[in-house]
This record gives C-alpha cells, structure tokens and sequence, in this order.
C-alpha cells in the first residue's frame, strides 16, 4: 500500500483504497498508474485549498480509474475511453458494496473528466478529479501550487522522462480504433497530433448535410 505523506494528505487507509490500488496497479502502466496518483494529490491539494469538503475514498478511486479506458482490455471497445472507465469504476464499486449515490459520483468523476466547463459545478468530488487530471497533464493551476507542494508530489510519484510526449502517446493508443469518440471533446487533438490522415467532425458540416431541408 502507497503511505506517502504529501503536504498533510495520505492515500486513505482502508481495504477499498489497498483494493483499488492493487487493481490499478495491475492493469495500467506505470505510466498511468503514476499519474493517477499524482491526479489525486493535485485534487485534492486543490479541495483542501479551496475549501471543498469531499470524501478522500471516494476522490482516490475516481482519480485511480479515470484512465483505465485508455489500456489494452478497451482495445476493441468503441465507446468513449472515460465511458469505459467509468463503467470499471462502477462495478469494481459496487462489487464493494459501495451505494449506488456514491457509485454514481465516480462514476460521473471519470465520465466527465474530459468535459470542459461542467465537473466544476457538481460534487467536489467529480470536480476535483477534473482539476487534478488537467494539472498533471495541462499545468492547469500550476501556479496555484507552492514549490514545496509540487517537489513533493513530484518527489514521490515522478513524472516519466519526456511525459509529456509519453502521455499523449498513451492516449492515441487508447483511442485511435475509435475516433468517431472523441467528437465533442479536446480528444479530436491528440488524433490530429498523431495521425496526419485524421479528420475531425465538424458540427456545422454535420448541421448542413442533415436530412432537414431547412
């Protein structure tokens, strides 16, 4: 089990947080399993900051599952990545007995962790993932953390050499056999990025050609 102390918080001490991280651990990356580590400890840096009252369990499994759509077991999987995420989140929670409210609170945490300008205004839970995702991979509010709190968390669980490239390379693994998916998100970039053949969906295009004569 992870017992890292960072800045005052630690990984819940509980069989369901020890269960997650052992599932997690097995069937992601080290790459995604560090950063959804990281994602946690940014979230919730950024709730204790704000003034957010949020359940650690709760937050530690949605960051913990917010990428596993992107591993091999979704390769023929056409739904969206977070979707599938979601839905492993669900069932690895209720196979815990966890309520169905708080299923749903993961649930919609790695469904929507895409989803620009909505988490922020629901549970602090589900926000808090959002912003934790966009920190570590984005740098979103990365001024908003102390040098101390970055070297700490960064100390503990490092970033990978070249990140970066390897994070976005993750993703177009994840989603390149299904990019109808990334319609509506910022998912179409990382398509665009890689695969020079890619076309993006576009609305108006779509608004134009429909089967409406006016």
């Amino acid at each position: 089990m992870i017992t890292h102390d960072i800045s005052g918080l630690k990984i819940p001490d509980s069989k369901l947080a020890r269960d997650v991280t052992e599932f997690i651990r097995d069937t992601e990356s080290d790459l995604l399993f560090h950063h959804s580590v990281r994602v946690y400890f940014w979230g919730a840096m950024t709730g204790n900051r704000t003034g957010l009252t949020f359940d650690p369990e709760l937050l530690y499994a949605a960051s913990m599952f917010h990428d596993v759509g992107l591993t091999a077991r979704y390769h023929e999987s056409q739904l969206r990545f977070e979707v599938d995420g979601a839905n492993a989140a669900r069932d690895f929670l209720r196979g815990h007995g966890i309520s169905e409210s708080d299923v749903e609170t993961v649930w919609n945490a790695v469904a929507l962790h895409t989803t620009p300008g909505i988490p922020e205004f629901m549970r602090p839970e589900i926000a808090l993932v959002q912003a934790g995702a966009g920190m570590d991979v984005a740098g979103r509010g990365y001024d908003q953390f102390s040098d101390v709190e970055r070297e700490a968390v960064i100390s503990a669980f490092p970033r990978e050499e070249d990140f970066k490239r390897g994070i976005i390379d993750a993703f177009y693994e994840g989603m390149k056999h299904r990019p109808h998916s990334t319609f509506g998100t910022f998912n179409d970039d990382v398509l665009a990025f890689k695969d020079p053949a890619f076309q993006r969906a576009d609305m108006c295009s779509v608004i134009l050609t429909s089967k409406w004569a006016s």
